[in-house]
């Protein structure tokens, strides 16, 4: 790869998440997007004309062979995920690919073999780059509360319920969701999942509870998952309910970490020790929101620019779907995620 030039970026897709994404993109040094791909040429050309991007195309094997690309993003519905990343493989193109990376540990293990070290592969899993997850993680690892004992993350949101009458924020956004019979953990908590992973290293699924309390979905949307840190065996919950009347539509987190030193906090935009809750550091969550997106993206050029390994590699990635798999499996839900277009 020539890295004395800017990489140049193919999108594939320009549904509702494209804009944050190309926001990133844009921001990034060392790339820029001279392509988007949709199967909507209106939705495609809509984003073109905002971001500036040259050429505009309906469908990704075109863009690939006339593009001269250095590397794909695929922000399309999960079904795609695996045969355009090995469309980009088989045209030496680098991957960056939108979470979940497959509907399956079984598919992802498959695709990861396909595609070998053709190319390099990093998964969109944008948690664990949010500026307030970050200053966890970095609280933790400098022992400001101790040996790390017990862990409690808390995901609220109503985006799956609304007022008598209304649409709920993430059906009218994604309406496909209500389809979904995989929903929270495979959409939503696979976040908390990898950024839980970031932060206390490597989890294992003990039990899991899943349960659908609006009937206009197919999928779970409250789930519980029980899981142990491997190194240091402290227990970790994290507990999640998108049908939660009163709260906002997009989702707040509140998680609490004991330690044997300390507790430390982060409710919603602060964090804050236990024993000095006058200190606290607060954070931008909108501004955070875009942020996450951006961090990934120049994480990803540095990585195709220096060969520095990706945070979210399609290996370490791997490890969350295995999360996401084995609480469906103890939640006595271990189907299939439905793969429906956007």
């Amino acid at each position: 790869m020539d890295i004395s030039n800017d990489l140049r970026i193919g999108v594939a897709g320009a549904g509702a998440i494209s804009r944050f994404h190309l926001a990133g993109w844009a921001a990034a040094e060392g790339a820029v997007v001279v392509a988007i791909c949709d199967p909507d040429r209106a939705k495609a050309e809509a984003a073109a004309a905002e971001f500036g991007i040259g050429a505009v195309y309906t469908d990704v094997g075109e863009m690939l062979a006339r593009e001269r690309l250095d590397a794909l993003d695929i922000i399309t519905p999960v079904g795609l995920h695996a045969p355009l990343a090995r469309l980009a493989a088989d045209h030496g193109v680098h991957i960056v690919c939108q979470k979940p990376m497959t509907p399956t540990v079984a598919e992802a293990e498959a695709l990861i073999r396909d595609i070998g070290d053709r190319v390099r592969f990093c998964i969109h899993e944008n948690y664990r780059f949010r500026p307030h997850y970050a200053e966890v993680r970095e609280w933790i690892a400098a022992g400001r509360i101790g040996k790390v004992q017990h862990v409690r993350l808390t995901m609220r949101s109503a985006s799956m319920v609304a007022r008598e009458g209304e649409t709920p924020f993430l059906l009218g956004r994604q309406p496909y969701l209500a389809r979904f019979e995989r929903l929270l953990i495979f959409e939503m908590l696979i976040h908390q999942l990898d950024a839980l992973r970031a932060m206390l290293g490597e989890l294992d699924v003990m039990s899991a509870y899943t349960a659908r309390t609006n009937p206009d979905l197919a999928g779970e949307d409250v789930g519980v998952i029980m899981m142990r840190e491997r190194a240091g065996g402290a227990s970790v919950v994290l507990d999640g309910n998108i049908s939660a009347m009163g709260y906002p539509p997009l989702p707040t987190d509140r998680l609490e970490v004991i330690g044997s030193a300390d507790t430390l906090i982060l409710d919603r935009d602060e964090i804050y020790l236990v024993s000095r809750p006058e200190d606290r550091h607060k954070h931008d969550l909108a501004a955070n929101y875009q942020a996450c997106f951006s961090g990934l993206i120049a994480s990803f050029v540095q990585g195709l620019r220096t060969g520095k390994p990706f945070p979210t590699d399609r290996l370490d990635n791997l490890e969350t779907l295995r999360l996401m798999e084995a609480a469906y499996t103890f939640a006595g839900r271990g189907r299939r995620a439905d793969d429906i277009e956007a």
